[in-house]
C-alpha cells in the first residue's frame, strides 16, 4: 500500500509540476489568495445545501449563550463569504475574522441578504492571532472548515479560549482524515501533498478531533458522521461544540 501511495504521489508531483514551480517563485500564493474566495462562494452553495439539516441542528440552541443582555454575541473564525450567517439567530452581533481580505466584497453580500444580523467588523486577522479582539469579549466561536488549513490548531483553540467569556462555546464543524484502512483514507494520503496549494492549506488528513479534545475545554460535545457530499474525499466531518 505504502509503495502504491508512493507512486501516486510521485506522478501527482510530475502533473502538478507547474504548480510548485510557481509556488517555489513565490507567485502561487498570490493567485490563490485572489481566485480561490470565487471557487469558496460557488462551493459553499452546493455546501449549504447538501449540510443544511447539519447546520440546522448544530447551530439550533446558540441562543442559549447569549449574554445577560439577550444578545448574542458571535465571533466566526475564517468566515470565508459569511456562508453560515444564514443559521444565525435573529439580532445576533457578529464579527468576522479572515487572512484574506479579498473576502470582503463577498462578506458584504452576504451581510446585505442577512438583515435579521447585526454586523459588527470584518478583522483581517489569522486565527492564531487575533490580538484585535479583547479577552472574554465574546459568547460564542465558529469555525467551520477552518481548522484543515490554519498552520497552528493549538494556537488558534488557545486563543479562542482567550476571547470567550467564562462559560462560552466554540462551535466548529470539520471534514477530517478518515478511518484508516479505507479507500477513502488511501486516496487522501495520495492527494494530501497537492490538496494544500489547490485549496489555500487545506489538509486532507488531520484528526483535529484530538487537537480538540487536547485543548482543554470544560465541556466537549463531539460526533464523527460521513457528510453527504457530493465530494467523497471530505465527507469524514466531525462536528459539534465545546463549553470554555
Amino acid at each position: 500500500m505504502e509503495l502504491t501511495i508512493f507512486i501516486l504521489r510521485l506522478a501527482i508531483y510530475i502533473l502538478a509540476f507547474p504548480i510548485y514551480l510557481l509556488n517555489f517563485l513565490g507567485l502561487w500564493s498570490r493567485i490563490c489568495k485572489k481566485c480561490f474566495p470565487y471557487f469558496l462562494a460557488r462551493f459553499t452553495v452546493m455546501y449549504n445545501e447538501q449540510m443544511a439539516s447539519k447546520k440546522r441542528e448544530l447551530f439550533g440552541n446558540l441562543q442559549e449563550f447569549a449574554g445577560p443582555s439577550g444578545k448574542l454575541s458571535l465571533l466566526e473564525v475564517g468566515c470565508g463569504t459569511g456562508a453560515n450567517f444564514r443559521f444565525y439567530p435573529p439580532g445576533c452581533r457578529v464579527t468576522c475574522i479572515d487572512p484574506n481580505p479579498n473576502f470582503e466584497k463577498f462578506l458584504i453580500k452576504s451581510i446585505a441578504e442577512n438583515r435579521h444580523l447585526q454586523f459588527e467588523r470584518f478583522v483581517i486577522a489569522a486565527g492564531e492571532n487575533m490580538h484585535q479582539v479583547a479577552d472574554g469579549s465574546v459568547d460564542v466561536v465558529v469555525c467551520t472548515l477552518v481548522l484543515c488549513s490554519v498552520k497552528n490548531q493549538e494556537q488558534i483553540l488557545r486563543e479562542v479560549c482567550r476571547v470567550l467569556r467564562p462559560g462560552g462555546a466554540f462551535y466548529f464543524m470539520e471534514h477530517v482524515a478518515a478511518e484508516r484502512s479505507t479507500w477513502n483514507s488511501f486516496w487522501q494520503q495520495v492527494l494530501d501533498p497537492v490538496w494544500p496549494l489547490l485549496f489555500d492549506g487545506c489538509s486532507l488528513t488531520r484528526e483535529s478531533w484530538k487537537t480538540l479534545e487536547r485543548a482543554g475545554f470544560s465541556k466537549l460535545k463531539l460526533q464523527h458522521i460521513q457528510a453527504p457530499l457530493s465530494w467523497e474525499i471530505v465527507r469524514p466531518h466531525i462536528y459539534g461544540y465545546a463549553v470554555k
